[in-house]
């Protein structure tokens, strides 16, 4: 089986990629440097855009299924630092990859996002809400909450997923295998 990986660069992204090549699946990825990706065997790295239709339709080849990554960039982890893509980012690459996966027959999408977005918000504490409003960080949560209501409203079998933290530590690499009716690949 093929999957798509978008955002295959980023943190989570390359432990996605590795995580999918080592269950055997065979895997896509868009990315805008594929100089950023090493190359291996069952990767398929495709240079080019999300938001860009023709790119998502190349980067589908052959795929099954999609696994999104992808979050609002900025310039370093400071909340306050500038933004490094558009704040609607996320909501055009999901209207975008919705629009290309519907012409091509594909139904199933994993989508990261964020605790805290949607109705996850309550559940933040008060100090992380301040920090969501009135900081940068506030348009990845907004841009989530846009993504995640294209996906609701969509014909995709979706699955969204909203960690709590994610870290760069190194105390436990182990993922944990939790999303059911996940087509296992064939080989």
């Amino acid at each position: 089986m093929r999957i798509l990986v978008l955002g295959a660069t980023g943190r989570t992204g390359k432990r996605i990629v590795a995580y999918a090549l080592a269950q055997g699946y065979q895997v896509n990825c868009l990315v805008r440097d594929v100089d950023r990706i090493a190359a291996k065997p069952n990767l398929n790295r495709i240079e080019g855009s999300t938001t860009i239709t023709t790119d998502v339709q190349h980067a589908l080849q052959g795929c099954s299924a999609i696994v999104s990554a992808l979050n609002i960039s900025r310039t370093s982890d400071f909340p306050f630092a500038p933004l490094r893509t558009p704040k609607e980012f996320l909501s055009k690459t999901m209207a975008n990859v919705i629009s290309v996966a519907n012409k091509n027959g594909i139904k199933r999408i994993v989508s990261c996002s964020a605790w805290g977005v949607a109705d996850t918000r309550k559940d933040i504490p008060f100090w992380f809400r301040w920090m969501i409003d009135f900081s940068n960080i506030k348009y990845a949560y907004r841009d989530h909450e846009r993504q995640e209501a294209l996906l609701e409203k969509s014909a995709m079998e979706w699955t969204i997923v909203r960690p709590v933290g994610l870290t760069n530590g190194r105390k436990d690499q182990k993922i944990i295998e939790s999303i059911q009716n996940f087509p296992k690949p064939d080989c």
